[in-house]
């Protein structure tokens, strides 16, 4: 991918990707939202749980393709590849930051 990412979106793709989970800390504010599917899932804990629950469903990995970026918003497109209906796939994620942490993601 010759997209650069700020580093904790980069840490975020790593993590989708199979990296230690324990990382989400480090890149996610302690208040942290992700929507994703309809569900919200708001803190550490619960986003580690809602990653660690859809990597075990759909088995998935996650390409970052292009970014955008728009004060503290950044829009990256991915294309997901799994075990789910209609794969390959092209998601928008939409993450907010304050500071150097991620504030808010949402998958669509």
């Amino acid at each position: 991918m010759s997209t650069q990412l700020p580093n904790p979106i980069a840490t975020f793709f790593e993590v989708s990707n199979g990296a230690d989970s324990a990382l989400l800390a480090q890149c996610f504010a302690p208040g942290a939202t992700v929507h994703d599917e309809g569900r919200t899932h708001q803190g550490h804990a619960a986003i580690r749980a809602w990653l660690q629950e859809a990597q075990r469903l759909y088995e998935y990995s996650v390409e970052p393709l292009e970014a955008s970026q728009q004060g503290t918003s950044i829009r990256v497109l991915a294309r997901v590849v799994g075990n789910f209906p209609g794969s390959p796939v092209q998601l928008e994620h939409l993450f907010r930051l304050s500071g150097d942490r991620i504030a808010s993601l949402e998958i669509g």
